[in-house]
């Protein structure tokens, strides 16, 4: 029996609903948002196809109705608007993020809580400094959607299954992250010398381009929300993941946001890199060994959200 609720119902929470009923990951999921009416239409919209799935309980509800939910995701907040950065974004969501957070905390005070509205790394550190809970049951979804991006075009450079990738995205879900290609491989195989190493007869491979590589994963976002409005299957497939390794006993690595201790020399800041998942949240963290330049673009993507920060009332 899981309990998971979801604040906010736009594109986003609405799908993570969604997804998380036909996934079958939740007997219980609570739809919270300001616009009450919405709530109810979209966990309405969902249940109503709930019979040909296991069974679920989906219904909108208040902060109260939260109480002992296992999971609780934070989606809420004003979307990315065509042209515009994650971090303009910044102080009125947490603004909005400061206002939820004693309400929620209160009903669901030993829920794990990831957090997706952006900019995400700006918000999870919000939460750490504006609630009491424990920093291992706060999660943000930070660059595990990049890291997906990733994982995709790779898979279809070399023509192999995604499960076969292995790299991902380290930093600021935004502007500043980076990928450590010195980690990155396919199948054990140094991305550097996967051009020469993996042959598939009768297929022809293009070069594989580190900067569009990493121009594509950066933008993907932004081309998204130009050609549709808005970003939400992915994100969604993304923090379903987070819930089924919280929800699965067995600690998984993953790039998620996470208040930084020291690690690479950066601390008093929320960002993306290898942590090990399981169900008692972050359980501890994989410093995987990176180049002198990669951890330079680390930091620098931790100055630059530390200079965000500077600038807000937090």
């Amino acid at each position: 029996m899981n309990k998971i609720s979801i604040i906010g119902t736009g594109s986003v929470g609405s799908t993570i609903a969604y997804s998380l009923a036909i996934m079958g990951m939740a007997s219980e999921i609570v739809m919270i948002d300001i616009n009450s009416e919405k709530a109810l239409g979209e966990a309405l919209d969902i249940r109503q196809g709930t019979p040909f799935c296991s069974p679920c309980s989906i219904y909108a509800g208040s902060y109260v109705d939260a109480e002992d939910s296992d999971i609780v995701i934070l989606t809420s907040g004003i979307a990315r608007k065509p042209g515009q950065s994650r971090l303009e974004l910044a102080q009125t969501n947490v603004n909005i993020t400061k206002s939820i957070i004693p309400e929620i905390t209160r009903h669901a005070p030993n829920a794990t809580y990831i957090i997706v509205s952006n900019p995400v790394d700006i918000l999870t550190y919000t939460f750490h400094k504006f609630s009491d809970l424990p920093e291992n049951r706060i999660i943000g979804s930070g660059t595990i959607l990049d890291t997906a991006r990733l994982r995709a075009r790779l898979s279809e450079y070399y023509n192999i299954s995604q499960s076969n990738v292995h790299a991902y995205v380290f930093g600021e879900h935004g502007d500043s992250s980076f990928i450590p290609w010195s980690v990155a491989n396919i199948s054990n195989v140094p991305i550097l010398e996967c051009d020469k190493l993996i042959t598939t007869p009768g297929i022809e491979k293009p070069k594989l381009d580190f900067v569009d590589i990493e121009q594509y994963v950066r933008k993907s976002g932004g081309r998204v929300i130009a050609r549709k409005g808005a970003t939400f299957y992915a994100v969604s497939i993304s923090v379903c993941h987070i819930c089924k390794c919280l929800l699965g006993g067995v600690d998984t690595t993953m790039t998620v946001s996470s208040m930084m201790h020291g690690e690479y020399g950066i601390d008093e800041v929320c960002l993306s890199t290898l942590n090990l998942v399981g169900d008692d949240g972050i359980r501890g963290k994989v410093n995987v060994p990176l180049t002198d330049e990669e951890v330079a673009k680390l930091r620098l993507s931790a100055d630059t959200l530390k200079d965000v920060i500077k600038n807000l009332e937090i």
